[in-house]
């Protein structure tokens, strides 16, 4: 029997998300949600302050962690836990040329690139990383058009995708436009994280 494992959301539909991984790839292990909306739209309002990082650091669990908000992924980093992107942004950082790194929200682009960049000096390649930057695709997400916000995704990334080795969706939301990127690499977080955590 794999170990439990606690996942903390800023969004009640990564539920669903992580339990049909689960079920694809580990369909013994135990998984503990626990959804704190408020932590995100805090942090959008204010930053990351003091008093949110503690509200994070009390819903850590006593074993292994994935926080798969990446607005909080280095505060949870910090803490002990696994950051969402982390896995991530190590295999991006692997490939070398410029990858493309999308992203939905204002408040995450600061940690996107951060995490990028220590992934990057960490496997001590020259991968280069290219910004695009999609706040009005945040609004679709919101009201819930998870079709709608796949795709005007995937339509800005594939109006600015070059000759990029690889794009790198930055947040556990944007993962359904994967497949809707005319690109061979595109490069997600969720099944990466859950693999790292299990150790599978």
């Amino acid at each position: 029997m794999t170990r439990p494992l606690t996942l903390v959301h800023t969004a009640q539909v990564h539920v669903t998300r992580f339990d049909a991984l689960r079920d694809r790839i580990a369909p013994d292990v135990t998984l503990t949600h626990i959804v704190r909306e408020d932590l995100l739209d805090r942090a959008r309002a204010k930053g990351v302050t003091e008093a949110i990082k503690a509200d994070l650091v009390a819903e850590l669990g006593d074993g292994p962690t994935i926080c798969t908000c990446t607005t909080l992924g280095p505060a949870a980093e910090t803490a002990g836990a696994i950051r969402i992107d982390r896995p991530m942004m190590d295999k991006a950082a692997t490939l070398g040329g410029r990858v493309l790194l999308a992203v939905v929200l204002q408040s995450t682009v600061a940690a996107c690139q951060d995490a990028l960049n220590e992934s990057i000096q960490a496997a001590e390649t020259d991968t280069k990383i290219d910004t695009l930057l999609m706040p009005d695709a945040w609004p679709l997400f919101e009201s819930g058009d998870m079709d709608g916000f796949a795709q005007f995704i995937a339509d800005r990334v594939n109006a600015h995708v070059l000759d990029h080795t690889a794009v790198v969706l930055a947040q556990v939301s944007m993962t359904d436009a994967a497949g809707r990127i005319d690109h061979p690499t595109v490069l997600t977080a969720p099944e990466l994280a859950l693999r790292f955590a299990l150790g599978i």
